[in-house]
């Protein structure tokens, strides 16, 4: 039977690594979302796509800065991605989330394994999302291992892997 709930368990045996999609609200205050579904596109030009649900907050905000990060998580930033994944209205202060702010104005979560800062060059409406392909502005890595998620859980990479 294929329906959205059998959809969402197979894709759930697809392990990912995590990010933190941000962008900047009219008041200047970050808005993130937590994702899974981002992509490299291209290396000429430097291209990236993010998947944003017409139904999240962050679709309006990004359709209207034209931009957003892709901050990829490392394995100690689980708290942030959990904070991230809440709805708006639930999101308290008991997670404290560091932000570095480029030139643009762009907002890094601080520790991330890879910032991408990128402004918005197509947008595709696929179904209930909008494949949102972003040109790379600014890059900014750090070392460390990544935060995965797999079957609906948050967890770690094995060892064996070199940075």
């Amino acid at each position: 039977m294929s329906d959205a709930q059998s959809f969402r368990e197979a894709w759930g045996k697809f392990p990912t690594g995590v990010a933190v999609v941000t962008t900047i609200q009219p008041d200047g205050q970050v808005h993130g979302m937590a994702a899974n579904a981002i992509n490299s596109v291209s290396l000429d030009p430097l291209l990236v796509l993010v998947c944003v649900g017409h139904n999240r907050h962050s679709y309006p905000l990004i359709k209207q800065t034209k931009r957003f990060t892709i901050n990829i998580l490392n394995e100690g930033q689980q708290p942030i991605a959990e904070y991230f994944a809440r709805r708006p209205e639930e999101r308290r202060g008991d997670v404290e989330v560091p932000f570095v702010f480029t030139e643009r104005g762009a907002a890094l979560v601080e520790g991330s394994l890879a910032s991408m800062d990128c402004h918005i060059v197509s947008e595709h409406v696929a179904g209930d999302h909008s494949i949102c392909i972003g040109g790379v502005d600014e890059i900014r890595t750090n070392a460390g291992q990544p935060l995965v998620f797999f079957g609906g859980s948050f967890g770690r990479l094995g060892q064996g892997f070199k940075e």
